[in-house]
This record gives C-alpha cells, structure tokens and sequence, in this order.
C-alpha cells in the first residue's frame, strides 16, 4: 500500500493540466450500454474508479477495447443484443458510480439484477430515489441478499418530482426515460455540469432531452430498447473539483498557479470565494490563474456547500485546510452528506483548530501548521491532507492514499511539477 511523504511550506509555482473529469466519466462510460454504435470516448483520465468502470462494462459483456496514453485514456465500448444483466458485489462494492448501470441495462435488456454499491463512507446515501426512478418509469424491483433486481418488459414515461436534488438520480432519469413510452418531464434536476454533458452525450446518441441545466427536464422518449448512437468521438470534460483542489492548494501555499484545460465558470462560486479571501484570480484562454503571491493574510470567508450552482460539497474538505490558516474564524456548513466532517480529526494531527456539531464546523485559524503522520479517509478528505502537508513546516506522512488515486490523476507527479517535494512510498 502506497503512502505519501511531503515537506511542506513551499509556495506552489507553474503550470498543471487539468484531466477528464472523473464525475462526468463515470456516467457517461454506463450511458454506452444504450448506444447501437460503438461509443468512443477520449481524454477519460486515468483513474482507479475510471478502471472499476471499465471492468464493469467487461463483466457485463461489453466489449471493449482501450488506448492507454500519458495523460488520458481512449476507449471504444459496444454493446450487442445479448449481455450479462449482472453486476457483481465484487466490482460494485468498490465504486457507488456503479448504480448507474441499473437504468441503462433495464432499458435495453429489461431484466437486471446490480449489488447495492460501495464508494467513499462520508454518510448515507441510498439508492432510494434510483429505485423510485425506475418504478415510476414502470419497473417491477425486489431488492434480494444485497442486490437491486429489475424488471419491465416496456418503459413507460412519466412525471417525476425529486424531494431533493440527487446528481445521481437525476442520470438515473436521463439514462431510461430517454427510451421510454411517452414524453416525461422531470423536476427538482441536478443541474451540474456533469449532468449536462451526460444530456449531451445522450442527445448526440438520439436522445431528445430539453432543458438541460435548468431545474426542469422535458425528456421525449424514443419508444426503444436502444439509442441510435453517435459516430463522433466522446470528450470528457475537464474535471472541476480537481481544479479547485489544486486553486485552492495555490492559495494556501501563497504560490501562483496556472490552472490549463478548465472551465473556470464551473467554479464561479469558489473563485469567488478564493478572491474574497484575498487571492487574485486572472481568467486565461484555456483556464485561469490563481496568484497568491502577495497574499499577507488570509481573510476567512464562510461557505455552505449546496448544489450547483452552490459552492460543491467535494470542496468543503480542501476549504476547511485552507482556512485553517486564515486570520481569524469562519464557519463552514455542510448541507450534503452528513459525515463528511471525518477529516478533521486529522487535520487536527497537523496543528489546525476546528470544533463541529451536527453540519457545522468553526474553524479557528492558527499561525502555522506541522508536519505529522495522518490518514486519509474517502477521496476529498485526501486532498485536504494533501493540501495541509503543503502548508505545514516540516514532514508530512499520508496514509491510505488508494483513496485519493480514485480521483485524481498523478497527484504526486502534478505537484512536483509546480515544485511541491512529495515522495510516493511503498509501505513494508
């Protein structure tokens, strides 16, 4: 198992390549099981989930054919009449983005049965309104021995009202509806820019899907199995939350930082938040600029993670460590899982001040922070260790880091580049 040493209290310098993101990866790779045509996807990035989903695909009979590249990975994925209905709790366990087979297999094939999934523990998330989703659209589901079992011989469409806005839930809809019986209108939608690229991709497919990032979905169903399918090659866009991660590692460390191939209007409301902190943030042809360099003292600024087009919740850890070290206190609420609060015990181990009851946390901010063995949790409590090593005099020793591999691309390689000293270890 790999570990992570790093000597902190280097202002970060350079440039980093954003890769694909993995959130809108995820869905779209499971939205290829509706295609007729080879689906084929470039610039996904290589990641331990974005292999689980691979893997996936394989087991349930796609076939599927990769080109592994420095930076990114391409991959052709076809689908025919025939296919294993079953996704196994020995893949599914280890990744929660592996609900999203259970739409598309249903609609093409009409009889699956997927293990209820896994992913990081930061509270509870259940497929409740998955399984409301496929009911609504005509499904018949029994949940036996830990896995979904569904059935429906035709879709039909339907009016869907979501008690909250589930990401999830939201593809979920998109991926069967746009195949059903009828016209259904879906509301209360995510509207993240992954979930609009997933109603594009699925619109270049044949899909026709109104609405998109708006609260409201007017989805016409094609009355098929299947969508025609596109002959245009699948771009995954740029990954936000790894843009902000390292944005927000720029600022900690007073360093300067050119953020290439992102799209800075996906993260309005963190560099908002980064330029009222006291960061200068320059918007560039193909990114932005974080310049940190003359920052004295960092002012706290309060955040409360929402949906999109609030401030997102897989940035509230990386916020926390960031203004761990601001002059003075804040608070930081968090509105969507409620146990995502687990990476302050470790950043206490660093030298940070921070009380929490039920979703609210008071950070206190402190001069420094020190360099202390810790523990990563799930995969944004990593990069909030991540960026209070960069932060923290001396040496820092981060364990568990498989976490962090699932969701951001070369981590180590990246911040050597901008002149962090960071080790990859191999535990004995």
């Amino acid at each position: 198992m790999d570990y992570l040493l790093i000597e902190g209290a280097r202002p970060l310098k350079g440039d980093i390549e954003i890769s694909g993101s993995k959130n809108a990866a995820l869905p779209m790779l499971m939205a290829s099981i509706l295609s007729k045509k080879i689906s084929h996807f470039t610039n996904l990035p290589r990641l331990s989930d974005v292999d689980f989903a691979l893997k996936i695909l394989i087991e349930l009979g796609g076939n599927v054919r990769m080109i592994r590249e420095h930076n990114s990975i391409s991959a052709y994925i076809e689908f025919d009449d025939k296919a294993n209905c079953v996704a196994p709790y020995e893949l599914v366990r280890k990744m929660r983005a592996s609900i999203s087979v259970l739409g598309p297999l249903l609609a093409r094939y009409g009889k699956v049965k997927v293990s209820l999934p896994g992913g990081c523990a930061i509270g509870a998330r259940p497929v409740d309104l998955h399984i409301m989703v496929m009911e609504k659209l005509g499904a018949k589901i029994t949940i036996e021995d830990g896995y979904i079992i569904a059935e429906a011989d035709k879709l039909k469409a339907n009016d869907i009202v979501f008690p909250f806005v589930s990401v999830g839930a939201t593809q979920a809809a998109m991926m069967t509806a746009c195949v059903a019986d009828g016209t259904s209108v879906i509301r209360n939608v995510s509207m993240e820019p992954e979930t609009v690229e997933l109603g594009n991709m699925l619109n270049s497919m044949g899909a026709k899907i109104e609405g998109l990032g708006t609260e409201t979905l007017t989805i016409k169903g094609l009355n098929s199995k299947t969508l025609p399918g596109s002959d245009n090659p699948i771009h995954i866009l740029p990954d936000r939350i790894e843009a902000g991660t390292y944005a927000i590692a720029a600022a900690a460390t007073r360093g300067k930082v050119n953020i290439k191939n992102s799209i800075p209007k996906h993260l309005d409301i963190l560099l908002y938040n980064l330029k009222e902190s006291g960061v200068n943030i320059l918007q560039t042809d193909n990114g932005f600029t974080v310049d940190a360099t003359r920052l004295d003292n960092i002012k706290p600024i309060d955040i409360v993670t929402a949906p999109y087009p609030g401030f997102p919740t897989d940035l509230q850890a990386q916020w926390m460590a960031y203004m761990s070290v601001a002059c003075g206190s804040c608070t930081i609420t968090e509105k969507i899982f409620e146990n995502r609060f687990i990476h302050i015990g470790e950043l206490f181990r660093l030298g940070a001040r921070v009380k929490h009851s039920a979703n609210v946390a008071t950070v206190y901010g402190v001069k420094k922070l020190t360099g202390a063995p810790v523990m990563a949790t799930d995969l944004r409590a990593s990069a909030s260790l991540i960026i209070g090593a960069l932060i923290a005099e001396g040496t820092t020793e981060i364990h568990r880091v498989y976490h962090i591999d699932r969701g951001y691309e070369r981590i180590d390689e990246k911040l050597k580049n901008v002149g962090a000293k960071v080790t990859r270890l191999r535990e004995v």
